[in-house]
């Protein structure tokens, strides 16, 4: 499993072992044009044998979406189809909050906030799913049309 706390500059990134036991925040990816950020994603998926993607989504406080949560589900989706893996998505509304709290990370601007965001991310997915599934299958219902195309 890779988890991702996808950023507007970065991109946390977090692992976890085959049996979902040890979660393990890995450096975080400065964000560039997508091609860019898949150059550097392939080979960390290849190296890892990633079975499935786990992306946050910045709900608000009334479960609703946001503009950024918009965002990382269009990112998420075309991640997952470009590394051919199936795609879980999990609420991250506190998550980079809870992460500072944790490790002491406040105003951090390194990346290890958005990595440490990302391995809660995977934390809370294994805990509670959902199941990953291929993308079509995982795209839930954000206000977008049923004919809107993901960017």
């Amino acid at each position: 499993m890779l988890a991702l706390d996808v950023g507007r500059r970065r991109i946390g990134l977090a692992g976890c072992d085959p049996l979902g036991l040890t979660v393990t925040p890995l450096p975080a990816l400065r964000r560039g044009r997508f091609a860019a950020d898949l150059a550097l994603l392939v080979p960390l998926a290849q190296q890892r044998r990633i079975g499935a993607l786990v992306v946050g989504l910045p709900l608000d406080a009334a479960q609703q979406p946001t503009e950024q949560a918009e965002h990382c589900r269009r990112y998420g989706e075309r991640l997952a189809r470009q590394l051919q893996l199936p795609l879980a998505f999990v609420n991250e509304h506190t998550s980079s909050w809870a992460a500072a709290e944790r490790h002491g990370l406040h105003g951090d601007r390194s990346g290890a906030l958005d990595s440490a965001a990302a391995a809660l991310l995977l934390e809370q997915w294994l805990l509670e799913g959902p199941e990953p599934a291929p993308v079509a299958a995982a795209t839930p219902d954000l206000g977008r049309g049923a004919g809107a195309q993901a960017s």
